[in-house]
């Protein structure tokens, strides 16, 4: 295992481990609870409960209410959450996000209590540092301090702490790591480090392969205070309008090793999503309905333009169309509570 002529990208076990990745690998049209992961924001202060204005109907929730929150939706079925840490301290943010490892973060003690409260759930972690920096960039910057972005990136110095934010939350128990930085290298040095400390059969990544630089993210920054405090991403998320790179990031993800892709947003996207489930068959293909699109049908339908249920009905139906195994939505209490009424049915 630890032999120097040893590939760790041959390493499938981490793909397999837990049965709710096995019905991943298992690829079909049909609709069901496994299908759908449900994105958790986590506090900070373990006595948090607030609704986030830009997302109506999801929370920031801190580690004393987090059980009483989702036991209910454990019942219904949830199979998968992917976790988010949220600091209101400025003083915990700095150059580096030395706080998103930190002992005492909220995603690192809510990792051991998930897995103790409910033994059957598989624990995603998201892995970037944008959160936990007080510029707000999913990466490190060199010591130059010029406020352009896409030339003090150091993208080496980046893939090590993603690297190391990834391992740490293996060790806490995560099932599942999802790096979301984009930074060219990420997939392969975690893969690595895991590998290092023989945690590469018991562990998935995710990567956000094919991430996309969207005018769709916008509430999710405010939910986790994570917006850049100068610049933007698109020096390292994807033109918009790539089809090429799209495809091509997807690529260098598989190559170095990656178990489980991703194409975020999705509904703007399909063409993307059929293209590389089409390209990368073998591979369960996850899809993130982020903020922005929660967000555009939850008003939607306030405002009366369609009813709710029907038209998530539709649109899910068609990600799974287009090729997606895995969806990430905050609509996934909902799914779930429709899913076990027999509700969620096109006829």
């Amino acid at each position: 295992m630890n032999s120097q002529n040893f590939n760790s990208n041959h390493v499938l076990q981490g793909g397999y481990f837990h049965k709710t990745i096995r019905r991943w690998q298992s690829t079909n049209i049909l609709v069901d609870a496994s299908n759908f992961i449900f994105p958790l924001f986590v506090h900070e202060n373990d006595e948090t409960f607030e609704e986030i204005p830009s997302l109506p109907n999801i929370y920031r929730i801190g580690l004393n209410k987090l059980r009483n929150y989702l036991e209910p939706i454990v019942n219904d079925g949830l199979t998968c959450v992917l976790l988010f840490g949220v600091i209101d301290s400025d003083s915990l943010k700095d150059e580096s996000g030395s706080y998103a490892d930190n002992q005492n973060s909220s995603v690192l003690r809510a990792i051991p209590k998930l897995r103790e409260w409910f033994p059957d759930l598989l624990i995603a972690c998201d892995v970037c540092l944008c959160a936990y920096t007080f510029h707000g960039h999913c990466g490190v910057f060199s010591e130059s301090k010029s406020l352009s972005v896409d030339s003090c990136i150091n993208r080496e110095n980046s893939v090590e702490r993603i690297a190391q934010v990834a391992l740490a939350f293996a060790k806490a128990g995560a099932h599942v790591v999802a790096p979301s930085d984009m930074m060219d290298g990420r997939i392969d040095a975690i893969r690595n480090i895991l590998n290092q400390n023989n945690m590469l059969n018991r562990v998935s990544v995710m990567s956000y392969s094919t991430k996309f630089a969207s005018a769709f993210y916008g509430p999710f920054r405010d939910a986790a205070k994570s917006a850049p405090a100068f610049g933007d991403r698109r020096c390292y998320q994807l033109p918009a309008g790539s089809t090429g790179l799209a495809i091509r990031a997807s690529e260098r993800d598989v190559q170095e090793g990656a178990d489980i892709l991703m194409v975020k947003p999705c509904m703007s996207y399909l063409d993307i999503v059929k293209e590389l489930k089409q390209t990368f068959p073998h591979h369960p293909l996850a899809v993130y309905q982020v903020s922005g699109e929660y967000a555009m049908i939850w008003h939607g339908a306030k405002a009366n333009s369609f009813d709710l249920r029907m038209i998530l009905i539709e649109i899910i139906h068609s990600l799974r169309r287009s090729g997606a195994d895995i969806i990430i939505s905050y609509y996934t209490p909902m799914i779930l509570k429709w899913i076990k009424e027999n509700k969620f049915s096109l006829n």
